[in-house]
């Protein structure tokens, strides 16, 4: 096997079990590993570290995939597809929702693979170039361990460019239709699966639709960025006085319409938004317009911690224009979905953004991803989600 031999001082993340090489901890590559292939890791005093797949195009150089030494075979993946189906088996067996993250990257422990389930679907991600090199080893695994024979990709994420991967999208095996109707609680969503982002629903939201429910009871609630109305319908369905859906793309806002109408929600104080979020926003304040409940879910800003800066800007813009438009007493329900971003950090962002806007705010819960997103101890950077409910006085 080819070798990745670190530079002195730089075995202590691995040491700890953090799963990311940073190219300039490498001291050299010993061979010629191709793109995402396995390659023996060792500290600079020869000391074996782990097993890692090989990104040359990446500042991620290596990804570990075990801190053992063992093969990377089907035996590998199915036991790591069936240790991770089985940390979620209880959580599933407690509700009757149909769509589950099932693999979550290096949380789960296998680096770059996302999976998630829709009633009989499996939605595939494959975001690194070691599991693009595994992926049909990793196919297999999937159908021999989960029992779906239904298996649709999404690889089609820029994330796969720092990895030197084209984007694909395709049916890998079974029959997958455009669209299935998912149970989520006492609601139903359909999900395109083929088309939109993520790989079709914001499955880690779900229990944080259940919470910003819970302050829509009787209230005017704006949800920006809705997407195909998750908060919508939870809104609504607790009792909402008025639901004001906003969304750059006119596709998912017919699939919100859609999905309010499944749930026998549908009434004359529903508003259906297709605009540019930060535009619009602005063109509501300058008309006066305000809101009992404020709900901020916007697409990730930060992909990577060098953009943090830029994404920053944006964060503080839609945040101030919330609070602006949030009426005394009222809740700014905000989320960040950037890795990039620290919590301490959004939290700063979401504060200088009530400063400017002239309010005072008080954080009354904090809210992170969905229990089938979990966070490997030693892997800090999976808490990708971050939000934070505030009541403005």
């Amino acid at each position: 096997m080819n070798k990745m031999i670190l530079k002195s001082g730089k075995e202590k993340a691995l040491l700890q079990k953090h799963p990311w090489i940073f190219s300039g901890a490498v001291q050299e590559i010993q061979g010629e590993p191709a793109n995402g292939e396995s390659v023996a890791v060792y500290g600079s005093n020869q000391q074996f570290l782990g097993i890692a797949s090989y990104s040359p195009y990446s500042q991620i150089r290596g990804r570990i995939w075990s801190f053992k030494e063992e093969a990377i075979d089907l035996a590998f993946f199915r036991m790591r597809i069936r240790n991770a189906l089985a940390r979620r088996a209880q959580i599933r067996e407690m509700t009757e929702d149909s769509g589950w993250r099932l693999i979550h990257g290096e949380s789960d422990l296998l680096p770059g693979l996302v999976v998630d389930l829709y009633n009989d679907v499996l939605v595939v991600q494959i975001l690194s170039s070691g599991a693009e090199y595994c992926r049909e080893m990793i196919i297999e695994a999937l159908l021999l361990e989960t029992g779906v024979a239904n298996i649709f990709e999404r690889s089609d994420v820029d994330v796969r460019k720092l990895e030197g991967l084209v984007p694909r999208v395709g049916l890998i095996c079974g029959s997958v239709p455009d669209s299935v109707l998912i149970r989520e609680g006492k609601y139903q969503f359909q999900v395109h699966l083929k088309e939109g982002q993520k790989t079709g629903f914001y499955l880690d939201q779900r229990e944080n639709r259940q919470i910003a429910a819970r302050y829509c009871t009787g209230k005017d609630v704006l949800n920006v960025f809705s997407f195909t109305g998750g908060f919508s319908v939870h809104a609504l369905g607790n009792g909402a006085r008025m639901v004001v859906s906003m969304d750059s793309s006119q596709e998912a806002l017919a699939v919100a319409q859609e999905n309010v109408k499944i749930n026998g929600l549908e009434n004359e104080n529903t508003e259906w938004i297709a605009a540019d979020a930060f535009q619009h926003l602005r063109k509501m304040r300058d008309q006066g317009r305000s809101f009992d409940v404020i709900i901020l879910d916007p697409p990730k800003f930060a992909p990577t911690a060098a953009q943090v800066e830029r994404a920053a800007r944006g964060y503080k813009d839609i945040n101030l224009l919330g609070f602006k438009l949030l009426r005394p007493g009222g809740v700014l329900i905000t989320f960040s979905c950037s890795g990039g971003l620290t919590e301490a950090l959004f939290q700063k962002i979401v504060a200088d953004a009530a400063l400017d806007a002239g309010a005072d705010g008080m954080i009354l819960e904090r809210l992170h991803q969905g229990i089938d997103h979990p966070v490997g101890l030693a892997f800090p950077e999976g808490a990708y989600l971050k939000g934070l409910i505030v009541r403005k006085d």
